[in-house]
Parts: structure tokens; C-alpha cells; sequence
């Protein structure tokens, strides 16, 4: 940006802050105007020094604020295009006069900046002459020293601004001889003693633990280590002469327990690195390292060590990258003396040196070591394999997991040439690993693959045999061998599976042939699984195999071809393995650059690929023949593999070949078809009958013509067009058609065939016009999808195809197939698409229309009024179906259309509102949301005097959740428009909906302000957790279906809208969701498995019950309860006569006299409830029981069966106590049932009595089974009798039937 653009900036401000500077702009250009000088950045400089002296004085301080942050920020803007020589000569005046704004203390953050910037501007311009001055005088070393103290500032814009101009600075050092800049030192050796003595004063507060201000150096400290990576990272690095001390100081902090701190420290060794991997700053590498080297902590240091491995792997990465050969000569003794920390006892050193070696392994091995080495190469390799073999004695047994990775990574960099270097290793793991008591066996089997993968399987197997064809004593059996050997062969030779396993398969498939139709025993099955196991290597073995032309033989494609035949279990191992001998070498042959990656090609050239691919199209005639005739042979659900397979070969078979098989399938599917054709439709029922699941050969081969299209010349594609117009019209098999529609989109993939589509386009109008009325309902998504490659190709003279098929789609928006509606909402934007580019509409050509109709431009207007016609319909469905249409592609294009045309749909849809049918609503419904969402504010709020009365009428209707709908329709509204707005043309008699939405937006903005204040139990809980995104697969079902906020229950007096169950399940909370705790019993433990264990789990906390007074240390009492013949419960018969009863009634009975007092089993109640001279009876449970069932707390059922949970607290600890409770109990009067309700309530007795007594009743004892009503007004009556009596009322039920 030049200067004129940033002062055309303040010439015309935009913050309020920037006018003071606009007016001391415009002065200075009057100014100079007045004398006549041009409106140069040397003029403008002369004019603000001129005022910085008026504002700023050396002697008096900043004298004029607001003039020194305007003068200093325009001097900031002006001086780096001021000349040099002019910025060295006014050096010591502008630093004179600068001084007081970036040395005071109350110095503002904006000032500060300015100055930076203008300070920055002078060093940059200074020659070596004047960085040579001391820093004792006014020269650019004192400046920068001042420039030093800013970096560290605590403010982080200052601190930022300060750290930049210091990058700047450093960066544009004065012509000379020198890599460093003259300040270079001076800066290292400011930071550099910034950092120690700061790092040194928090080491002090360190040791005294406890101390209240033990963090107050680390800010510093991080602003310091800040400060070292500026100036790190400036051109030429760190100087030379600093680095022993830097490192020394970040070794310290890095081991500081703040991960912050030590995350900054690496970042500056690691600045420091990269600054190092250019061919200028490399020769500084060396004595960086040797710095390192030689501030090696202690053997045990766990603080200190980490991070000095972590230094030393990534130093050593860069000088790999500097000076490659070098490096990898060093690897030996790098090797061996980071492995001595494997030895250490820390985890954590242990971790560390891993990773070290893992990483000198991986960078410090250049590729040519690999692919063609020295004999001065071979030897460091052979040094190398010896170290990492000393690392599996008995010394490194406690990190034998970090050395199995190291011995990973290593088989893993070496690749191939790990044989014969590593041979012992493999040998002594797989020793350890047939070990039974061995228990690192994962481990193992991960240094084992690795060493399948770079050594090769056969290399593997000679150290360690299988031993399973013939097995000795002494030499163990290794079966577990194979599974490893599947994941990992890879890149090797096919000739050793034909000679080492080929053979094993047949001698273990022989032992198994052998047991005839005798019952298996466990040997003959794990010779099966061993057949298994043995084919499954075959997929690895044909992954880039290196002797594709002489192992893959006629005989061995006459093994694959009989396995495929007669082996159907081994099927999907033989289809993989000829799959990848085919993709794996067109994957090499698909690589690009000049070049070629040995490396990453593992070998095999891109001329070796051509000639792999040769060999094996030789034999591809003849593989899809087996492939093919397997294909039939197999059911639907299995058939996937064998197709990919099928496809793969299809690619690499000669031309001829291709048209060869291509002629005998169709010639086969024509004679199907025709067979198919004579069929009666009860022999086609008869013969899927008798077929059961396998599909009918015409199924088949058009599967196959399918994967065949697209490999096909151009000269096949007549006799293929012909076939699906032979297909299309059918209407007998719709399956059959399916496939046929799915011809079209698989042709589109191949440029072939969209060379052919275009050329046929006409054809293809006039057959899917055609085949409209026989497309079956199972192929209509397929047919969508025909028809939008048609559209997508279709000429600008041919658009008189989309309104002929227009229809069509718009009634395929309502399809039941979610697949079909959303290929009809893409098919309809599409189609739009393709309107709006332009063209000629032939509307003579359009079916039904008369032949002198007039031509009709296309446009996005002419789209929407061919859908809009769809409103005419004559049936509900179709109307409904264009109202659908109309919305998605209005949410498509409402950016590009004139407001004319949105009002006049919107004013449309508005009289549909009004409609009496549901099905057209529902539609209006979803376009009134995605308007009210997406249309512009102009077209919606002049349209709500009507839309919300016509809303507000499908507001109570309770069917296909339009109460729903219309409620987040509203929420929209109030969200958009405001409550004031929409309540303004709301109905006085439907305001209490509006209501209830704004009380719920109010609930939950007191949430989510905290607020702890009146918060209903049934507000939605609202967290700070974002929304789960994706629930959705487009825009515009989000904007259709979708609500930003749940449905919430209405509280009390909310609104008429109650929820009912049909809209349970798309209600969501945002929080965590209730606890759920599981109520155990204290005699046994509660079985999970148990189906009556969902009886044990709560919503609620268990409350733990305090013992009764009875209870003597936890005992129970020693009598159980009994049984009548009844099945009724006895309590303690014998107890209540030797306690003194003498009657021996049963205590615990409730019975009432005729005159409906109480026994005298009741009158022994005393006032805490309890019964009997002894306290301690079990009454006090049974009461407890009998309000847990019946009491006022007690689970209900509401509407819909649901369980209802009341929440109201317990108010009696609150009651006087001479308060009666105005309890009612039941009386239990004759046989029969009865159901009531008190106080809204369900209550069940046998019987029924009335009671008018208006003074209440004393509280007695209940019994088993009777009902409590409390807090409230007694109802009059009870339902009973001897019938069952049923109603409802809120205090009391009616009477029933006698």
C-alpha cells in the first residue's frame, strides 16, 4: 500500500480516535499548499518533525497528548518512504525528541506504538558507521537498547509491535562482510541476561514452596523466552559466540514443571534449528551441537534428560537434512550412547530415548544407503544391527516395550536390507514370543510384521519355520506365525506361496478330505481354519509382487480358477488377491513426476508395471469367463467382491476381447428376456418359489453389462442403448428395469461414455418420455438419476425437455423413499441451473401442447412459473408436491430472483394457508418456515398482517404435529421480527401461544445469564455446550425441519399447547441428562442381568432410612412374616397376644364398626403413629410402604400410561402442632371394585362410602391398600359398589355402578 492510500484513509475517518489525526493532516497539507510545496514524504516529514518538538519536549515531557499520538502517527506512516540519508541525518533530533514518549511511565500504549514504528524506521536506515558508536552515545545502539526494554513489555501490543521492529531491524543489517547484523550481539547478550536473571529468580521462589507470590516470574519469564525467539528467527540465526550460554539457560527452564515454559524453550531450539538448515547459517550446526553434547545432564536427571534427548533428536534431524552422509556416519555412536538411557529407571528418560532413536533411524538414513550402498555404507549398517542387538540382553529388560519399537522402527528404515543384518533379532524374538510365559506377545508381533514387511516372508520363515507339515519333537509348531504373515507380506516374491504354501494347503485339506463324512473332530477343524488362514496371504503376496511373469503361470491361474469353482469359503481371499495384483501396479503406473520413488514404489518401476499389466490382460479372457459363470452362481448379498474383482480385470482386457464378451452377454440377456417374456405370471411365481433367493439370469446379466458399459468402444454402444430401450417399458420386472435405469449415471463416468451421451441426447429424451408411465415405483430414484445426466448434458436447443418432464419430478418431491425425494430436490436445482443459463424453450415440441404454441425464453422466472402451474392441480397430492418443489428451489435461488416474483409466491402461498386440506398445509407449512428463515425482511414483514391469523388457525389442530410446526414457526418469527411485532397481528383469543413462547425465551435467558431466579422445572436446561452439527444433510432440511430451540412445556397458565407422545421423540436436551442411581438391597448384591432389575434403578438419590428406636445394633427382628390361605399377609398373630392384648387381634389390621369408629386395634395408636405398648413393632415400615404406594408423593400414571413423579416438598414439618392433616381414610364395605379420582388422583377400594362430616377427621391408621388424600379439600363422594365404577372429576369421582 502506498502513502496516498494510507493517508486517503485518515482523510476520511471512520473511528472516532482517527479524527484528531485527520485534522492535524489536513493542517499540515493546508500548510503546505500555503508555501507551495508538493505533497511529498519528504515535505510531510519536515512539517511533523516541526510539530513533534511542539508536543513532545525533551525538558518538559509530552506536553500536548492527542497532538503526539496524531504527529507520531503520521511520522510513523511517513518515514519509511522518507530517503536514508535523510533519516541518518535527523537521527539524533527525532531520538532526542522521541525519548520522552518511550521512556515515561505513563506513557499510553497507541504513543508507544507510533514511536516503535518511527524508531524502527531510523535503525533500518542506519549505515555500519553509525552502529559502530558505543551505546553510551545518542546513536542506533542506544535506541535499540531502549527497543529491548519495550519487547518485554507487560503490555502485548507494545510488546508486539517492539518485537517486530526488532525482526525488522535485524533483518536489513547494513551492507559488510559479516552473516550477522552489528547488533546482533548486543540483542543476544540484552535477551540472554533478561532470560538468566529472570530464570534464576524463579528457580528461588521455586524452593520456597508455598510462598504467595511464587508466580510472579513467570509472565517474565515467557516474554523473555519470547524476546530469544525474535530474535533467533531474524536473518542469520543466533549468533555464534551466544549459543553456549542460550543453551545452557533453556536446558533450565525447559525442565521447569510448566508446560508452557518448557513448550517455549523448544520452541526457540527449534527456531534455532531451522534457522540452521540453510547452506549460509549451517556451519553453525557443528558447534551447536558440540555445545549440547557437552551439557549433558545426569545419568538419572528425570527433569533435565527428556528434554535434552528431545534437543539432541532435533538437531541431528537438521543436520541430517544439511549434510546427510556425514550424519549417517555418526549414527553408530549416536546409537549406542542414547541407548544407555534405556537402562535408566524412569519412565520417562526410557520414553524419550525411544523416540530419539525412532527418530535417528527415520531422517538420519539417506535413501541411497537403501537402494545402492558403499562398502564403507554396509559396514555402518553392520555396526548399527549389532547395537540394536545388544538392546535384547538382560540389561534392557525393564524397557523391553520401548526397545521392541525402537527394533520396529528399525526394521522399518532398513527395508530389504535387514537380511542378513537383523537375522539374530528376528531369531530372538521369535524365541521370546513362543515363549508361553512370555507376555509381551503384541510387542512381538509388531517387530515380527515389521520384519515380514522389510525382509520378506521367505527370509522370516528360514529363521523360524512353521513346523506344521511335519512336525518334530523339539521344534515347535508355529501356527501363530500366520496371522502375522497376513498383515504384513507385502512387496515380496508369488513363487515362494506356490512353493512353500500351496503345498502345506494341499497336505492339510488332504487330512481333512480324508475324514470323510465322519463327524469333525477338533484336529480336522483346526486343519480347516489352517486351510483358511493359509489363502488369507494370498491378498499380500499378490500386493506388487516382484515376479508377476514368471510366477503368475497357466497352471497357476488354473488353481485360482478351480478354487473359485469348488472352494467357496476361500472365494473372498482369491477374488482380493487377484484385485490387487491388478490396482497395486496401475497404482505405480498412476504416479507422477519425472522422477521415480524407489523408495515408496518398493521397487518396482514404472516400465516393470506396464509389463506386470501386460502379463496379466494376456489372461484376463479367460479369468472373466470363471469370474462370470462365479458371479451367477452366487446370491445377491455375497456377490460385491467378485463385481470389484470383475471390474478390476474389465480394465486391463484388450479391446477385442471386451466386445467378444460383451456380444455373448447380451446375446445371453436377450434370450433370458425373451424366456421371461412367455412366461405366465404363474410360472414366474412358481419358479421364485423354487429359486428361493437367487435372482433370475436376466438380473444377473444385466449386472454384468453394467460394470461392462464403461470399458466399452464407441462402436458397442448402440447394441447397449438398444437394450435398455428393450428394458425400460417393461413393467413386469421391476428390479430388472432398476438395473436398467442405473445404466445412464454409471455411463456418465467413463469420457467415452459422456461423449456418447451427448451425441444421443435426443434419443434418450424421447425414451425416458416415453417409458414415463411403465417406471415402477422401486426404480423411480434410479430413473431421477437417468434423467439428471440427460439434463446435465442437454443442448441449449433441447430445453423443451424440462418442462416435458417436469411434472415427473415435481410429483417425486412427495415420494415415500427419502433416496427418491432428495434425487428429486437435486434434479429440481438442476434443472433450475440449467434454465437459468439461457436458451430457447420450443413449447410446440412439449407433449399435449398445441403445435403453434410460441417459443419462450429460458430463465430462472420461466422455471418458477412452469413448477408454480403444478398449484392448478386437480388432486391435493399434486398441489401439495408443487408447493414442496417450489420451496426447495425458492431456498436455492432466492438471491437470484426479483422481489416481484418472491411476494407474488408468498402472497400465493398465504391463500393455501387457508386451505381445509392437511396435506396441502403441511407443504405451505415448510415454505412459510424456509420464507420466514431465508427470505429478505422487505418481502416477509409486510406479509405477517396475514400470515400469522392464517398460522394461528392450524395452531390447535393436534394432527401430523402441525401444533409443532406452527410453534417453531413462530419462534422463527418472534427471533426475527420481535414479540411486539408478531403479537401485533396475532389474534386477542390465540395470544396465549405468543406468550408461552416469550416467557420460554425469557426462562432460558436467564440461564444462560445465570440467573438462579424463578426457573420452572419444566424450562429446557441450557448449556454453553455447541449444537451438534451434521444432524442434517443439507441446508435446506435444516431450514425445513429443523428447530434451533426444543419444544418446551408450558408452565403454569402457558398456553392451550400441551404435549402429547407423538412428539416425544423429537424433543432433545441440551444438557447432560438426569443421574440415574441404582437402589440396592442390603441382603444381596443386585443382578444387572436380571430383567427385574430395571425395578432397582431411580432418577432419584436413594435415601438411606434411619433405624427404628426398636432396632438393637442393626439387628433384624427374628419373626417373618406369614401367609393365609388367602394369600393375605399375617403379622405377629401370637406376639399381640402375649404382649397384652388378650384378645388377639392382630395389630396391624384396620377395621371399622358399623358406626364406622375405630377398633380397638386402632385405638392403641399413640401420637407418633405407632401401635401397641411396644414402639417398636413393624408398623412403622408398613406405613412407610403404604405411602410410597397410596400417599401424596406416590408414583401416578398419566395420559398415555406415563409414569408421573411429584416433586411438591413435604410441608408437615412445617405444621403447627395442634394441626389436623385432613386426612381421609378409605372403608373397606363390600366385595365389589370401584375407581375414583380425589384431587385428581386415582385411588381403587372395595367399595365405596360417603362422608360429610365438614369438621374433618382425626388422623387414624390406614390400612393395606387404602388411599390418602391430604393438603386439601375432602371430595364428596367415592365411586364403588359392587360393579366397577369409572369417571373422572377433580375432587372426587362419581358414583359408580351398583
Amino acid at each position: 500500500m502506498s502513502l496516498d492510500q494510507k493517508l486517503d484513509k485518515i482523510r476520511s475517518p471512520k473511528l472516532q480516535n482517527q479524527r484528531e489525526t485527520a485534522v492535524v493532516l489536513s493542517a499540515i497539507e493546508d500548510t503546505l499548499k500555503d508555501q507551495h510545496h508538493e505533497f511529498t514524504p519528504t515535505a510531510y516529514f519536515a512539517a511533523l518533525l516541526a510539530l513533534l518538538s511542539q508536543a513532545i519536549s525533551s525538558s518538559k515531557g509530552i506536553v500536548n497528548k492527542e497532538l503526539a499520538a496524531s504527529v507520531v502517527y503520521l511520522l510513523d506512516l511517513v518515514t519509511p518512504y522518507v530517503p536514508a540519508p535523510l533519516l541518518r541525518s535527523k537521527f539524533s533530533q527525532i531520538l532526542t525528541s522521541l525519548a520522552p514518549a518511550l521512556t515515561l511511565q505513563d506513557v499510553e500504549a497507541p504513543l508507544l506504538r507510533s514511536s516503535t514504528g518511527c524508531l524502527e524506521s531510523l535503525l533500518v536506515a542506519q549505515d555500519t558507521a553509525a552502529w559502530a558508536l558505543p551505546q553510551t552515545q545518542v546513536g542506533p545502539r542506544k535506541a535499540l537498547a531502549g527497543l529491548l526494554s519495550l519487547a518485554v513489555d507487560h503490555r502485548p501490543k507494545v510488546r508486539k509491535r517492539s518485537q517486530e521492529a526488532l525482526t525488522k531491524v535485524l533483518e536489513s543489517p547494513p551492507p559488510s562482510p559479516s552473516l550477522d547484523h552489528p547488533a546482533a550481539d548486543m540483542c543476544a547478550e540484552s535477551a540472554l541476561r533478561s532470560l538468566s536473571d529472570i530464570a534464576k529468580a524463579t528457580g528461588k521462589k521455586q524452593k520456597g514452596r508455598g510462598h504467595p507470590h511464587e508466580d510472579h516470574h513467570q509472565p517474565g519469564l515467557i516474554h523473555a523466552l519470547q524476546l530469544v525467539k525474535t530474535i533467533a528467527s531474524a536473518s542469520g540465526g543466533w549468533p555464534s559466540k551466544k549459543i553456549d550460554s542460550l543453551c545452557e539457560v533453556l536446558l533450565e527452564v525447559s525442565k521447569s514443571n510448566n508446560e508452557y515454559l518448557a513448550m517455549a524453550a523448544f520452541e526457540v531450539f527449534e527456531i534455532i534449528f531451522a534457522g540452521m538448515a540453510n547452506e549460509v547459517a549451517s556451519s553453525k550446526l557443528p558447534r551447536l551441537m558440540e555445545v549440547i553434547a557437552e551439557l549433558r545432564p545426569s545419568q538419572n536427571d528425570s527433569q533435565l534428560l527428556p528434554p535434552w534427548i528431545a534437543v539432541i533428536s532435533r538437531g541431528y534431524d537438521v543436520s541430517a537434512q544439511i549434510n546427510p552422509e556425514e550424519t549417517f556416519h555418526k549414527l553408530p555412536q549416536l546409537f549406542e550412547m542414547i541407548s544407555g538411557f534405556l537402562a535408566s529407571m524412569s519412565f520417562n528418560i526410557r520414553t524419550s530415548a525411544s523416540e530419539c532413536l525412532i527418530s535417528f533411524l527415520v531422517n538420519c538414513i539417506p535413501v541411497d544407503v537403501i537402494l545402492e550402498p558403499s562398502i564403507f555404507d554396509e559396514k555402518v549398517l553392520e555396526s548399527l544391527g549389532k547395537a540394536a542387538m545388544n538392546l535384547l540382553s538382560v540389561k534392557y529388560q525393564a524397557a523391553w516395550v520401548e526397545v521392541f519399537n525402537v527394533l520396529s522402527a528399525l526394521f522399518d528404515a532398513l527395508k530389504w536390507r535387514s537380511t542378513p543384518l537383523l537375522d539374530e533379532i528376528v531369531k530372538t524374538v521369535g524365541e521370546l514370543r513362543s515363549n508361553d510365559s512370555f507376555t509381551g506377545k503384541k510387542e512381538a508381533d509388531t517387530v515380527l510384521g515389521e520384519a515380514i514387511e522389510a525382509m520378506g516372508p521367505a527370509a522370516v520363515l528360514n529363521i523360524l519355520p512353521l513346523n506344521l507339515a511335519k512336525p518334530m519333537a523339539g521344534h515347535p509348531g508355529r501356527a501363530w506365525l500366520l496371522p502375522i504373515l497376513r498383515d504384513h507380506v507385502i512387496n515380496t516374491n508369488l513363487m515362494h506361496f506356490r512353493s512353500e504354501f500351496v503345498p502345506l494347503s494341499e497336505a492339510m485339506f488332504q487330512k481333512v478330505i480324508d475324514n470323510g463324512d465322519a463327524e469333525k473332530t477338533m484336529e480336522i477343524k483346526i486343519f480347516e481354519t489352517l486351510v483358511q488362514q493359509i489363502w488369507a496371504l494370498l491378498p499380500g503376496y499378490c500386493s506388487l509382487p516382484l515376479d508377476v511373469t514368471t510366477a503368475f503361470d497357466q497352471s497357476f491361474a488354473e488353481l485360482i480358477a478351480n478354487l473359485l469353482y469348488k472352494q467357496i469359503n476361500l472365494r473372498v481371499d482369491v477374488c482380493k488377491a487377484l484385485q490387487m495384483l491388478v490396482e497395486t501396479n496401475k497404482g505405480i503406473l498412476s504416479t507422477e513426476g519425472a522422477g521415480e520413488d524407489l523408495i515408496s514404489q518398493r521397487r518396482i518401476t514404472r516400465a516393470d508395471a506396464q509389463k506386470n499389466i501386460d502379463h496379466l490382460a494376456s489372461f484376463a479372457g479367460n479369468l472373466l469367463a470363471v469370474l462370470f459363470n462365479v458371479y451367477s452362481q452366487t446370491l445377491p448379498q455375497y456377490r460385491g467382491y467378485i463385481l470389484q474383482c470383475i471390474n478390476a480385470y474389465l480394465s486391463i482386457t484388450p479391446e477385442q476381447e471386451l466386445i467378444e464378451t460383451f456380444q455373448r452377454v447380451t446375446t445371453m440377456l436377450e434370450a433370458a428376456l425373451a424366456e421371461s417374456t412367455t412366461q405366465t405370471q404363474a410360472e414366474r411365481q412358481k419358479q421364485k418359489q423354487t429359486t428361493e433367493k437367487m435372482p433370475p439370469t436376466s438380473h444377473t446379466l444385466m449386472d454384468l453389462i453394467i460394470t461392462l458399459s464403461i470399458y466399452l468402444p464407441r462402436s458397442s454402444f448402440p447394441t447397449l442403448f438398444s437394450l435398455a430401450a428393450l428394458i425400460l417399458p417393461q413393467t413386469a420386472d421391476a428390479q430388472l428395469q432398476k438395473k436398467a435405469y442405473k445404466l445412464l449415471p454409471r455411463l456418465a463416468t467413463s469420457q467415452t461414455g459422456l461423449v456418447a451421451l451427448q451425441e444421443r441426447n435426443s434419443e434418450l429424451q424421447q425414451l425416458l418420455l416415453s417409458s414415463a408411465s411403465s417406471a415402477s415405483a422401486p426404480a423411480r430414484r434410479d430413473r431421477l438419476a437417468a434423467i439428471a445426466v440427460v439434463i446435465e448434458h442437454l443442448p441449449q436447443t433441447s430445453l423443451y425437455f424440462i418442462p416435458s418432464i417436469l411434472s415427473e419430478v415435481v410429483i417425486s418431491a412427495k415420494e415415500v423413499n427419502e433416496k427418491a425425494r432428495t434425487a428429486a430436490f437435486d434434479l429440481l436445482v438442476l434443472m433450475g441451473q440449467k434454465m437459468q443459463t439461457g436458451g430457447t424453450i420450443a413449447q410446440s415440441q412439449i407433449p399435449h401442447m398445441p403445435a403453434d404454441a410460441p417459443n419462450a425464453e429460458a430463465s430462472l422466472e420461466e422455471f418458477f412459473t412452469m413448477v408454480s402451474a403444478g398449484l392448478a392441480g386437480s388432486t391435493p397430492h399434486m398441489i401439495s408436491a408443487s408447493i414442496t418443489a417450489l420451496t426447495r428451489i425458492l431456498y436455492e435461488f432466492r438471491n437470484q430472483l426479483p422481489d416481484a416474483v418472491i411476494e407474488d409466491l408468498v402472497s400465493t402461498m398465504d391463500l393455501f394457508l387457508t386451505s381445509n386440506n392437511r396435506e396441502i398445509v403441511r407443504s405451505v407449512l415448510g415454505f412459510v418456515k424456509v420464507a420466514v428463515i431465508s427470505l429478505a425482511d422487505n418481502v416477509i414483514r409486510p406479509r405477517l398482517e396475514t400470515l400469522v391469523p392464517g398460522l394461528m388457525g392450524w395452531s390447535k389442530e393436534h394432527k401430523a404435529h402441525f401444533r409443532a410446526k406452527v410453534k417453531h414457526i413462530f419462534e422463527r418469527m418472534i427471533r426475527r421480527f420481535g414479540v411486539q411485532i408478531v403479537e401485533k397481528w396475532c389474534p386477542e383469543q390465540d395470544k396465549k401461544l405468543i406468550h408461552n413462547i416469550r416467557k420460554t425465551r425469557d426462562r432460558r435467558k436467564r440461564k444462560k445469564e445465570g440467573g438462579n431466579g424463578e426457573e420452572d422445572d419444566e424450562a429446557e436446561p441450557t448449556t454453553g455446550k455447541p449444537k451438534r452439527k451434521g444432524k442434517f444433510e443439507s441446508e435446506f432440511d435444516e431450514a425445513v425441519y429443523g428447530s434451533d430451540e426444543d419444544d418446551d412445556e408450558s408452565d403454569n397458565g402457558g398456553t392451550a399447547l400441551d404435549n402429547n407422545d407423538d412428539e416425544a421423540p423429537s424433543r432433545s436436551r441440551k444438557g447432560g441428562g438426569s443421574k440415574t442411581y441404582i437402589v440396592e438391597d442390603s441382603d444381596e448384591p443386585l443382578d444387572l442381568l436380571d430383567r427385574k432389575a430395571l425395578g432397582n434403578i431411580s432418577s432419584t438419590k436413594p435415601v438411606k432410612f434411619k433405624k427404628l428406636p426398636g432396632v438393637v445394633d442393626g439387628k433384624k427382628f427374628a419373626n417373618k412374616a406369614k401367609i393365609d390361605l388367602d394369600g393375605k399377609l399375617v403379622f405377629n398373630d401370637a406376639d399381640d397376644q402375649e404382649d397384652g392384648d388378650g384378645d388377639g387381634e392382630d395389630a396391624m389390621m384396620l377395621d371399622f364398626d358399623a358406626n364406622g369408629s375405630a377398633s380397638k386395634a386402632s385405638k392403641h395408636k399413640n401420637k407418633t403413629g405407632l401401635q401397641g405398648n411396644d414402639p417398636n413393632l413393624l408398623e412403622g415400615g408398613i406405613n412407610a410402604y403404604v405411602d410410597a404406594i397410596k400417599g401424596r408423593d406416590a408414583v401416578q400414571r398419566g395420559r398415555g400410561g406415563r409414569l408421573k413423579f411429584s416433586n411438591r416438598r413435604d410441608k408437615d414439618a412445617g405444621r403447627g402442632a395442634g394441626e389436623d392433616e385432613m386426612d381421609v381414610d378409605a372403608l373397606e364395605v363390600g366385595s365389589g371394585k370401584g375407581r375414583g379420582r380425589v384431587g385428581g388422583g386415582r385411588g381403587s377400594g372395595n367399595g365405596s362410602a360417603s362422608f360429610n362430616n365438614k369438621e374433618g377427621f382425626k388422623a387414624q391408621r390406614k390400612g393395606l391398600g387404602i388411599g390418602k388424600v391430604s393438603g386439601g379439600r375432602v371430595g364428596k363422594s367415592f365411586r364403588g359398589g359392587n360393579g366397577r365404577g369409572r369417571g373422572r372429576g377433580r375432587d372426587g369421582g362419581r358414583g359408580g355402578r351398583r
